[in-house]
């Protein structure tokens, strides 16, 4: 043992400038002379001697450490030793070393999925988001469904499968090869909706495996994301923040689940969250002073969530709180109707879906809420509505827009955005695919998070490095919501130092590759 042996301690410390002789076989250059006669003398010190070099020489150390110290000597920087750590380290290989799964607990107070990735640059995690009004044709999310845990929504079987399933089919994979981890997964999970593994399970470790891939190339995740997608133009997107909440977000009796504003006319990021952020103290002044303090408790993404059941009155607050902040023209409104969610057995839309048993005297077809759609954009700036009818109702739709996502949408010319939820497909390479599919069909884009959510901020990088042009994460209330709008300041600021700022604003609709 070399702590019992102080000479062989000495010697491995110089065996890197040692030379053997070609007929003694000792060193012919050392920096002590008694050194290599030690080596005659000791068996145990020539056999330390052999043992360092052979590992020396396996992994060609001696000649790594010399090109990374001419590195930092050519440099010549005033802390040399982080600069060579920081070298030597771009020689570590580029693998997956271990993946861990485990569960967390999303905003809403329900389990959801975390997972973190390690390489030789560190550890890189990333968390799953939930929603609450799920579609039909999302990918599947793996709950345990024990009524006696979480009410059934635990997830210890998607983390099993990340533990004992992914982890070693991954181990050893390049965490910069994105499209690679995430075909390899989908090709162990053998479904087309993910329901062996859980989407859940297989998302985390996308997410991770992107975030440790930016890491593995030393760039921003932003960056990163835009190189997959093939895209040369970051922009920031416009934020629609979520400031009135109904539908399924909240305990009121309002039928459609958003009401958002996008400041559209705000000529950088920056200014357009203060733009947001003034409005929305703006409409809490209001909702108090018509509706009371209690009015003024806020739903899951953030938003107000005042005890009014016309979506009229929603939108008249809004206006009235753009007004009252000064931003009139500036400010537009968007709202987010969730039909799905009040979508009746008879093909009618209620918008008296949560009062039951109701006398049906609120139920709409859909032309009839295709109509209301068209007073709402006459007497209001409403420039966007995500999801006006059922998920499946697809001839009416045709006649608010002209194009579409999914094949048959653009084939049909149903829609002209594509709401892009990372969880709803599963990967982050899917997810390129959607957008790049959207893209190229002339659609808007807009990177959306969930209403269960985590501190997790990577749709902001992804907004940036696919250039969707709009995000929307909640109201700038909840720090999970504004970890995301935290993030794009930061990547802001980043992007400003390199003169690479650039605001969608008023083309917040469309912005190709």
């Amino acid at each position: 043992s070399p702590g019992h042996h102080p000479r062989i301690e000495r010697f491995m410390v110089h065996a890197m400038d040692a030379q053997w002789h070609p007929r003694y076989g000792r060193p012919s250059k050392c920096l002590a002379i008694g050194q290599a006669d030690a080596l005659e003398s000791e068996p145990l010190l020539r056999w330390t001697y052999f043992v360092v070099q052979e590992y020396l020489d396996k992994h060609t150390l001696a000649k790594k450490v010399e090109e990374c110290l001419n590195i930092v000597v050519k440099r010549k920087p005033d802390e040399p030793i982080s600069v060579l750590a920081a070298e030597l380290m771009k020689l570590a290989p580029s693998e997956i070393t271990k993946i861990i799964g485990r569960q967390i607990i999303d905003s809403r107070g329900n389990p959801t999925v975390e997972c973190d990735v390690f390489t030789h640059r560190g550890m890189f995690r990333g968390a799953v988001p939930s929603g609450a009004s799920t579609g039909i044709h999302e990918a599947c999310e793996l709950r345990d469904g024990d009524k006696s845990k979480w009410g059934g929504k635990g997830v210890s079987k998607a983390v099993e499968n990340i533990n004992t399933i992914i982890a070693p089919a991954l181990k050893g994979m390049n965490p910069s090869m994105q499209k690679e981890i995430d075909d390899k997964m989908r090709e162990v999970d053998g479904t087309d909706n993910k329901s062996k593994l859980g989407a859940n399970a297989i998302l985390a470790v996308s997410l991770a495996c992107c975030k440790a891939g930016a890491a593995e190339l030393g760039i921003p995740m932003y960056k990163h994301i835009a190189n997959l997608a093939g895209n040369s133009k970051m922009v920031l997107p416009v934020p629609a923040f979520n400031i009135i909440n109904g539908g399924s977000h909240a305990g009121n009796a309002l039928a459609m689940q958003e009401f958002m504003i996008l400041p559209i006319g705000a000529s950088s990021f920056s200014e357009a969250m203060r733009m947001g952020c003034e409005v929305y103290h703006q409409l809490k002044g209001l909702i108090k002073s018509k509706y009371g303090q209690d009015a003024c408790n806020v739903g899951d993404e953030g938003g107000f969530a005042p005890n009014i059941s016309s979506n009229v009155e929603g939108l008249d607050l809004v206006n009235q709180a753009i007004e009252m902040a000064g931003y009139t023209g500036k400010v537009k409104i968007g709202m987010d109707v969730a039909s799905s969610e009040f979508y009746t057995e008879d093909k009618m839309y209620d918008l008296d879906f949560k009062n039951q048993p109701n006398d049906g005297s609120q139920k709409k077809t859909s032309a009839e809420l295709l109509d209301m759609y068209r007073e709402f954009c006459a007497k209001y700036p409403v420039v966007s509505i995500e999801d006006p009818f059922e998920q499946d109702d697809w001839e009416p739709c045709t006649q608010m827009t002209t194009e579409n996502i999914c094949q048959r949408g653009i084939e049909e010319k149903c829609c002209n955005a594509l709401l892009l939820k990372v969880n709803q497909i599963g990967t982050v390479t899917e997810s390129i695919e959607a957008v790049t599919m959207a893209k190229a069909a002339g659609w808007g884009i807009m990177c959306s998070h969930r209403s269960g959510e985590t501190e997790d901020s990577f749709i902001a990088d992804l907004a940036v490095g696919l250039s969707t042009g709009q995000i929307k994460t909640g109201a700038p209330c909840r720090s999970e919501r504004n970890a995301k709008y935290n993030q794009l300041l930061r990547i802001e600021e980043e992007m400003m130092a390199t003169g690479e700022a650039v605001y969608a604003g008023e083309n917040w609709r469309h912005i190709p590759f």
